[in-house]
């Protein structure tokens, strides 16, 4: 991500102020980083919740899309078209409702601009007229999204799923695409006039605010009409910070990598449980991962490097930094993960493994075969070994 696109998420988030949308409280900057202060939400992605669950039920489903038409009206509102909606970037609150996140695919109005023309998002969730390159407009394609959100709300899979892109977008430039029986009849009917591939007849968020489906226990959500928004924070953290201070600096790779001490690794973990830093054996792979290895940071980079390869993975690497680059297993868009190595003892590196780009099911996939791979640098407590005990051996 470029330092402008950082600087417009960041406006943006401080613009589209609502309460089914991930608040951004403050921004903050020293020389190096670039601290953002955001809600803490603590339910995890509705993605999550769709893998475990499956399918949710008529009532559920109405309830999380009456939310994020809501959110998705008040960003239009102000300008703001997400251009990234999907289950991934939808967040869950400890009360269980819903908050938009990741505004980093976002477009504000330009002057005298009336029709949008980057082709960005994720391809089974994309509108058709996104894929055309003839320009497009944003709300519409917003719209589009959140039926396909909706549709896999209450299916438990996608509407668009193919093996390869050219029959994917084929099928999702004909709305090509069929309703399970259990749909109810309120239901099937809403999604179809929002999968509709003609943006021109395409329902708009008026037309879904009517509808009798979407209508039943709605109770608007709506922001605070006296908020004041305030961007000096943002204008000040990015007139004073230079390009050479956010960039990845050009370091001497034979220095070593990073040292992480115990109060940034305790930050790193859920909870402050420090089992989820170690434990690579739980059943569900968040989209970020961590795993320690005893191995010399060189040999961790060179299996890391020789694995990513052997797989038919592109790989680059610079300071114990390793990006992985390729396409999904079903060839329907590429992916990217990046492993960097940290040293937390003198003999004790942690590798911290995220997604970059693509679907976190397919990161899934590869991080858990990518682990059969390099199993043997990978360092297993023994089983009589207590949390503290291992904290101590980080801290020593």
């Amino acid at each position: 991500m470029t330092f402008s696109m950082i600087k417009r998420e960041i406006s943006i988030m401080k613009i589209v102020r609502h309460p089914c949308i991930v608040r951004l409280h403050e921004v903050l900057a020293s020389q190096t980083k670039i601290y953002i202060i955001q809600e803490f939400v603590t339910g995890g992605e509705l993605f999550d919740k769709i893998v475990l669950q499956g399918r949710i039920s008529d009532d559920e489903a109405r309830r999380y899309f009456q939310q994020l038409i809501d959110a998705v009206a008040h960003c239009h509102s102000k300008g703001v078209y997400h251009r990234d909606l999907k289950p991934e970037n939808l967040l869950l609150d400890c009360q269980g409702n819903l908050k938009v996140s990741d505004f980093g695919l976002s477009a504000l109005p330009q002057q005298g601009v009336e029709l949008l023309h980057t082709t960005c998002g994720t391809p089974n969730y994309v509108a058709p007229e996104v894929l055309s390159n003839r320009g497009y407009d944003g709300a519409a394609a917003d719209v589009w999204s959140c039926g396909v959100v909706l549709y896999v709300l209450m299916a438990g899979y996608l509407p668009f799923d193919e093996a390869d892109l050219h029959t994917l977008y084929t099928k999702i430039n004909a709305a090509e695409f069929s309703c399970p029986f259990w749909f109810s009849l309120g239901a099937t009917s809403l999604i179809r006039k929002i999968i509709d591939p003609n943006p021109r007849t395409r329902i708009k968020i008026e037309g879904i605010r009517r509808d009798p489906w979407f209508r039943k226990n709605y109770v608007p959500v709506r922001a605070k009409a006296d908020e004041v928004v305030n961007l000096d924070d943002v204008r000040a953290v990015f007139d004073d910070i230079e390009d050479a201070f956010v960039s990845e600096k050009s370091e001497n790779s034979d220095s070593g990598p990073l040292v992480m001490n115990a109060f940034e690794m305790i930050t790193l973990s859920q909870g402050l449980n420090l089992s989820a830093l170690f434990d690579r054996r739980q059943d569900y792979v968040k989209r970020q991962t961590r795993f320690v290895s005893r191995q010399p940071a060189k040999v961790i980079i060179t299996t890391i490097e020789a694995a990513a390869e052997s797989l038919g993975l592109k790989v680059h690497t610079r300071n114990y930094k390793t990006r992985i680059e390729g396409v999904t297993a079903n060839k329907a868009g590429q992916f990217a993960v990046v492993m960097e190595v940290f040293q937390v003892a003198p003999s004790l590196f942690m590798v911290d493994a995220r997604k970059a780009a693509g679907d976190t099911l397919e990161y899934h996939k590869f991080y858990k075969t990518f682990c059969t791979k390099i199993d043997d640098i990978i360092w297993k407590p023994k089983d009589g070994m207590s949390k503290a005990a291992l904290l101590r051996t980080m801290t020593r």
